[in-house]
């Protein structure tokens, strides 16, 4: 073996040896530190961002699914008995108080009116006689009764044909709408027959059923904000609270009025229909930061002292731009990022942001 390869393996094995021990003690240099330690410690809390939320008054609002529903509907029934001769008016129509619905055959009522008009005046010639005569004491107090009796039976029976006569006429009792129509001509009715439906629309009523819950924060005169299905805006008064419940649903009917110039809106529309509830101290802030505890409610989280708390919490309204909620104190500093990974209790580093928006 040459002396230059016996040079070559030594300085080999002492470069190796060296850089060797240099790593070695490199490591435990890195590893000493006490303030490597120090480091750790403070890093061990969790940090979640916070922002400071107070209450603020709030107009307490509901919103309910609703119809739209005639103020009167009625059923016109027919009150004399004949057949139909005119059905002027289809169903559909616009009819005003006083319009013809529809006429009856007047048969043997004009004959009937000639014969009571007679009795009337062969009644009322022997009630003078009889007047006369009992003044010169020739007729008894008792035959003139009998003359006043039949007089004034003569008469009742002249009005009753009169009546009848009249009541082959069928008219609208207010104005509204001809929504339906029963009869056609040559129809023979009886009294008491439905003739036609009218329906007042001007104005229209908005029914819904509120609960329990919110029914007593309702008054008469409330104003309500109705949005139709296509989108139109409008106020109406609250008119009607039910003071019965459905036993069924627990739920109070309620009737908001809305003024239908041109009856344009129809009965039977669904509608949209927020109320008032009044002013109430809530938060307003980002559903992003809701969460729910280990029970399934839902809450926030805050922070108090460096720990985590939860609060339950009740959504009373419901924004594009954010929620408002009550349950919460009057001010609290709110866990908006990193609720979902922390606990009740748990301390944790918090870092403060601004903004006013929702949070």
């Amino acid at each position: 073996m040459s002396n230059s390869f016996k040079i070559a393996v030594g300085v080999f094995i002492a470069a190796s040896i060296w850089v060797s021990s240099g790593l070695i003690f490199g490591v435990e240099e890195k590893i000493t530190p006490a303030a490597g330690e120090s480091s750790s410690t403070d890093e061990a809390f969790p940090k979640v961002r916070t922002k400071n939320s107070v209450a603020r008054d709030h107009q307490r609002s509901i919103v309910l699914y609703g119809r739209t529903e005639g103020v009167r509907s009625v059923q016109v029934k027919v009150e004399t008995a004949g057949r139909i001769t005119h059905v002027p008016k289809q169903k559909g129509s616009f009819i005003k108080k006083g319009d013809v619905i529809a006429l009856m055959g007047i048969g043997d009522r004009q004959a009937r009116l000639r014969q009571a008009k007679a009795l009337v005046n062969r009644y009322a010639i022997a009630y003078e006689a009889a007047q006369k005569l009992s003044k010169k004491q020739f007729r008894s107090k008792v035959q003139l009764a009998e003359a006043v009796s039949n007089l004034e039976s003569a008469k009742a029976n002249l009005r009753s044909i009169r009546i009848d006569i009249e009541r082959t006429t069928v008219r609208a009792p207010f104005d509204g709408v001809l929504n339906d129509v029963k009869i056609e001509v040559g129809d023979y009715v009886a009294i008491g027959d439905v003739s036609a439906t009218v329906v007042d629309l001007d104005p229209i009523l908005i029914i819904g059923q509120v609960t329990e819950q919110f029914s007593r924060y309702l008054s008469i005169g409330d104003r309500a904000r109705i949005t139709l299905i296509g989108g139109d805006v409008l106020e109406g008064i609250v008119s009607y609270i039910s003071k019965v419940g459905s036993t069924q649903s627990r739920t109070f009917r309620i009737e908001v009025s809305l003024p239908n110039p041109g009856r344009l809106i129809p009965e039977g529309v669904t509608t949209e229909l927020r109320l008032n509830l009044g002013l109430i101290k809530a938060h307003f802030l980002s559903p992003a930061a809701l969460t729910l505890n280990e029970l399934g409610e839902l809450g926030v989280k805050t922070v108090k002292s460096d720990k985590v708390q939860f609060h339950k919490v009740q959504i009373i309204d419901d924004t594009q731009q954010g929620v408002w909620l009550t349950g919460l104190p009057d001010e609290v500093e709110l866990i908006i990022v990193g609720q979902e990974f922390v606990q009740s209790n748990q301390k944790v580093r918090s870092i403060s942001v601004n903004g006013s928006n929702a949070l």
